[in-house]
């Protein structure tokens, strides 16, 4: 609670800062997410305040909540009895798993492109980078709008992630040795071509993402505690701000790899701290460069963070697929990862896991199914 009260007041000192620069330079990007070259006017500082601040009321959820399900259908969430006994706990699963492509950013898509759509009408396409989920929903909702969606992915992507984006009528440009690298070259080309950058973090995207927090708050009562992957952190956003925005108490934890600790580093440092490599199979948390304003937000809401090493990512996708024969990439398994790793502690609560995606290779599937760890070189 302490820690929550200083970074919400952090937050509203950064808005008031922001609210300022607005109005004293009414031609400066003073939106981070304004990487298209779109000039601010002061009148939209409303944006950037919701932008920084991530915090969403009950009817804006759920205004997100309609939309969304006006394309997709809720997602189950399910407590199996195998899993629950492994884990020492009541565990409640979060599938998103079973949405169309497979991942939980689907939802931000939806709500992104809509508000892309009303505010920004002459908007003639989209860049973005990614490693997979995030480039799926954005090509999806873009091209269905009408619009060009050209998505960065660093060298050596995940083939079938690859070829999911292109299927959803992306033109993937491979680029760079990581996402940070894929990222900054995404954001050149958008200022070069004219076209809007979707950052991975965005307001839009959260209120989206919220939704499926929503729908697991609304319908399993009493959780302790929810464990949640991080990548560049609209998911953990999401859940946090779902859970305030319901007046819940229910404890928030971010899961990291180890090979990719940037945001578990920053969240104990109190800035931003940056890594050298982000060297892990799990790659939708394989992030080295963190974004300063999930990092406030996670700061405030969340709990704690951990971290888990591949070893255990590929023992708790295995431990999905005995107990309720559903497949996890890396990411998503993590966060079942980092409540075994836990056992001890949730022993008797009631917790839920984000099964945050499913877009695996097949051959590091079979790789970790026969017992064995992806190797990424």
């Amino acid at each position: 609670p302490a820690r929550r009260s200083v970074w919400s007041l952090i937050i509203f000192i950064q808005s008031l800062r922001t609210l300022h620069s607005a109005c004293l330079h009414p031609t400066s990007r003073t939106l981070s997410e304004n990487t298209s070259g779109l000039r601010m006017h002061p009148f939209e500082v409303s944006q950037t305040l919701w932008y920084r601040n991530l915090m969403f009321s009950i009817s804006e959820i759920e205004a997100a909540a309609d939309l969304v399900h006006s394309e997709l259908q809720p997602t189950p969430q399910i407590e199996w009895p195998l899993l629950s006994e492994a884990a020492g706990a009541s565990v409640w699963v979060k599938h998103e798993n079973h949405l169309p492509t497979g991942a939980f950013k689907i939802r931000g898509g939806i709500t992104f492109i809509d508000w892309l759509m009303k505010s920004r009408p002459d908007c003639a396409g989209v860049a973005t980078a990614t490693r997979g989920n995030h480039g799926q929903s954005i090509a999806r909702a873009a091209v269905a709008a009408g619009l060009e969606a050209r998505i960065f992915v660093p060298k050596g992507n995940a083939v079938e992630k690859n070829a999911a984006m292109r299927g959803y009528g992306a033109n993937l440009i491979e680029f760079g040795e990581d996402y940070d690298e894929a990222r900054a070259e995404s954001e050149r080309i958008s200022l070069a071509d004219g076209l809007f950058h979707v950052p991975p973090f965005h307001s839009e995207l959260v209120r989206g993402v919220s939704t499926y927090a929503y729908e697991l708050f609304r319908k399993v009562d009493g959780l302790d505690t929810v464990y949640v992957p991080i990548g560049c952190g609209s998911g953990i956003c999401g859940m946090i701000a779902a859970r305030d925005a319901l007046g819940l108490k229910t404890e928030i934890v971010g899961v990291v790899s180890d090979a990719a600790p940037a945001i578990r580093l920053s969240f104990e440092a109190g800035k931003r701290v940056e890594t050298n490599s982000a060297r892990t199979f799990a790659d939708g948390i394989a992030v080295r460069v963190p974004f300063k304003e999930p990092l406030a937000r996670i700061s405030a809401g969340a709990e704690r963070i951990v971290e888990v090493s591949d070893a255990e990512v590929a023992e708790a996708i295995r431990l999905y697929y005995r107990t309720t024969h559903n497949i996890a990439e890396g990411a998503g398994a993590a966060a079942l990862a980092a409540l075994i790793k836990e056992r001890d502690a949730m022993a008797g609560r009631k917790a839920a896991i984000v099964l945050s995606g499913c877009n695996i290779d097949a051959d590091w599937l079979a790789t970790v199914i026969q017992g064995g760890v992806p190797n990424i070189g």
